[in-house]
């Protein structure tokens, strides 16, 4: 499952997803937001997302997680919206037999979700000033304020 939501993650409905007799592991992978980036201090954060695109490309990359690691189980949700300092904004957690293909699978799948969808941050620092950070239309014009 994959959802993209305004709303507060419930850990443990998210948990819940991945219950399975046969699984001996879960691995969880939680983001929350900081309060600094590259030397300046941020006061929150604010995420959109193109919920169809990202939807359609998390099933892709989910199928490809489970063609590359034995898994059975792979639960993800992501923020959107304003966000305070301390929110957990992204969640990833798989199950499986065996605790080295849930760690690892976890590792694929979010890193592939962080290249892959069309979700953008934009951060507001304590200066008063916000940017999009990473973002790649902004880097491949050279204007981007990060990298």
């Amino acid at each position: 499952m994959f959802k993209i939501q305004t709303d507060a993650i419930d850990l443990n409905k998210a948990s819940e997803a991945l219950a399975d007799p046969k699984c001996g592991a879960m691995v969880t992978f939680e983001g929350w937001v900081r309060n600094h980036h590259e030397g300046e201090q941020v006061l929150h954060l604010e995420y959109e997302a193109f919920t169809p695109l990202c939807t359609k490309e998390a099933e892709v990359i989910k199928q490809e997680t489970y063609e590359r690691f034995d898994v059975r189980h792979i639960n993800c949700i992501h923020r959107v919206g304003f966000c305070e300092i301390g929110t957990l904004v992204v969640w990833v957690g798989v199950s499986s037999d065996h605790r080295k293909e849930a760690f690892d699978a976890c590792e694929y799948y979010i890193n592939q979700l962080k290249v892959r969808l069309p979700i953008w941050k934009k951060e507001t620092y304590t200066d008063g000033t916000s940017t999009w950070v990473k973002c790649l239309a902004c880097h491949e014009q050279g204007t981007a304020h990060h990298h």
